[in-house]
């Protein structure tokens, strides 16, 4: 079956269009439609006065594994309040949703990839199977390393590059993920030693490895095994007033080798106003001009209910005083991490909390390459998911943007430097941030984009320009049109007045994408025999198979090829392989 959107403003960077032009999908691809007369399609969608893009990607969402289940149980109360109060479900928990309503959401807002970015090797299969139950949204995991056992010891002790590479490589490929990230790298494993601040360049209470050791050998790790997102970093002192100065030590311990920054806004305080914090955005921004390896994703703020859960133990233990409600979970997992859970309110008349909003607007608006800054709340922390829309508006309306600046804590304008900020994102740009950018730093060759041959992952949304009333919340709020690998899954705006039909996402088989990485088989038995002496469970447990992913999990892996983002590396010349 062939289906032409026609008359549609095509915004594809990957390809450079933006122009009117039709798209034509046959099965679950674009295809050339040169050669083809719109009598030919079965199924014809006029897209005039609409805007063609590929499906959003995520690339920094917590969607998956047992950090939510751990939230949900500490959060039950307040999530069941919350859904009698409303009359819906447990499940639908604005910022706690169940996995398919998630998927729900994100297909509703045009998203059709979207990645777990803290999978903990040992809890790989329950981050899996969560994700495999979100129909018709394609996932994928990043692996936690950086603070487990025996990476710390191997840097320890020096071990040859190839043999770290080998682990690194080995992680990936048994935890089913697609990409490696570090928290607070080695300052997680230094909490459970009672040692609480870990700087960059702070040795290791038990180890004497620093932060930044971890970081360049993890870096170059990454490098070299191909995987094409760089190391994906949680920088030390999350949300510590001066931490910018830990976060160039960061940048500057990649020793040249590409980095991704997550979440920069939690990591980008200066401390020299007299609340005690202040905006560090214009440092950061100039890191990056001076650095061409690094790129980063935001973690805004936004103000509401929600609650906070990451690996980094040490930092949700300092943080449990500002818990709202006032609960907090603590948990350690197998030596290779930890989990904190810990519920928080953002209000705009609080400064710290309003500082917060306008720094992440301060870096999306100041960062001149979309390619190289993307769109995340680092979910939930930040805000839930279904903030995009809504932040998408702050970043395209100026005027919008400065009516909501006028209503956060005065003085939180006066320390922000976003009131003087004129720009506003195009249409392009944001196709930038949230399609192509994406696809290419996560190595999605067939997505992210609309040319013949590409995923038919095709949205379609009202013109902002060409609908009288319509703003650029509510254009990216309802699509009009959603295609998941070809599947028609909202039509006509269906979703307006209710939520979409999952099971028009049953004939999709659930998609996990992966790194097709490769190690030295000889170099396992030195990591096992470790295993045995240290772990509570053997080595190969860990290892979960393409038949355990389609038959217990349910998942399909589609391996993606491995090499480089095309994001600049500049390793100094002298480099060896150790």
């Amino acid at each position: 079956m062939k289906t032409l959107i026609h008359g549609g403003r095509v915004i594809d960077p990957a390809s450079g269009v933006d122009r009117t032009e039709d798209v034509w999908i046959a099965g679950d691809s674009i295809i050339d439609g040169n050669a083809l007369h719109r009598d030919q399609a079965d199924v014809l969608i006029d897209a005039t006065s609409s805007v063609v893009m590929a499906g959003g990607i995520d690339i920094h969402t917590h969607i998956g594994g047992g950090k939510l289940a751990i939230a949900r149980m500490l959060m039950a109360d307040t999530i069941d309040d919350s859904a009698r109060a409303t009359a819906t479900l447990a499940a639908e928990s604005p910022f706690l949703p169940s996995a398919a309503v998630a998927a729900q959401r994100y297909l509703e807002m045009g998203y059709t990839v979207a990645f777990e970015p803290a999978v903990i090797p040992c809890n790989a299969r329950a981050a899996h199977a969560e994700m495999a139950d979100m129909p018709g949204l394609a996932t994928g995991g990043f692996c936690l390393l950086g603070n487990d056992e025996l990476l710390l010891q191997l840097i320890a002790r020096q071990s040859p590059q190839r043999l770290i590479n080998d682990y690194v490589a080995w992680m990936v490929r048994a935890t089913q993920c697609i990409a490696v990230k570090v928290v607070n790298p080695g300052g997680i494993s230094a909490f459970k030693f009672a040692d609480r601040p870990l700087d960059v360049d702070t040795p290791h209470p038990k180890y004497g490895v620093t932060p930044a050791d971890i970081i360049r050998v993890l870096a170059r790790a990454v490098q070299e095994i191909g995987l094409v997102h760089p190391l994906h970093i949680h920088c030390s002192n999350l949300g510590v007033p001066g931490n910018i100065r830990s976060t160039i030590a960061t940048i500057e311990a990649a020793a040249g080798y590409p980095i991704h920054l997550t979440h920069a806004q939690f990591h980008c305080y200066g401390d020299n106003s007299r609340h005690g914090m202040s905006s560090a955005a214009s440092e950061l921004v100039a890191a990056l001009v001076k650095h061409p390896n690094v790129t980063i994703d935001v973690g805004q703020v936004m103000f509401g209910q929600t609650v906070t859960i990451s690996a980094d133990s040490a930092h949700q233990f300092a943080n449990r005083k500002h818990a709202s409600p006032r609960k907090t979970a603590i948990v350690d997992i197998e030596c290779e991490a930890g989990c904190g859970v810990v519920p928080f309110r953002y209000r705009r008349r609080q400064f710290v909390h309003a500082l917060q909003w306008a720094i992440g607007l301060e870096l999306f608006l100041m960062i001149d390459d979309p390619s190289r800054v993307f769109l995340t709340t680092d979910h939930p922390n930040g805000a839930p998911f279904t903030a995009y829309p809504h932040l998408l508006r702050l970043l395209g309306d100026r005027s919008f943007r400065e009516t909501a600046l006028a209503e956060i804590h005065p003085d939180a304008v006066a320390a922000s430097s976003l009131g003087g900020i004129d720009r506003e994102y195009t249409l392009a740009e944001i196709a930038t941030m949230t399609r192509s950018a994406p696809a290419a730093i996560m190595g999605l060759g067939n997505r992210g984009r609309l040319d013949p041959g590409a995923l038919a992952d095709v949205v379609v949304y009202g013109d902002v320009a060409a609908c009288a009333g319509m703003n650029l919340e509510q254009m990216f709020r309802s699509p009009s049109h959603v295609f998941a690998r070809g599947q028609h899954l909202i039509r006509n705006g269906t979703r307006q007045s209710a939520p979409i039909d999952l099971s028009n996402a049953d004939p999709l088989p659930h998609q996990t994408l992966t790194a097709d990485v490769s190690f030295d088989p000889d170099s396992v038995g030195e990591f096992r025999e470790w295993y045995k002496q240290r772990s509570s469970f053997d080595f190969h447990r860990l290892w979960i198979s393409d038949d355990e992913m389609e038959s217990v999990l349910r998942s399909r892996p589609d391996r993606q090829p491995i090499g480089h983002s095309g994001l600049k590396s500049i390793v100094g010349q002298g480099e060896t392989n150790e």
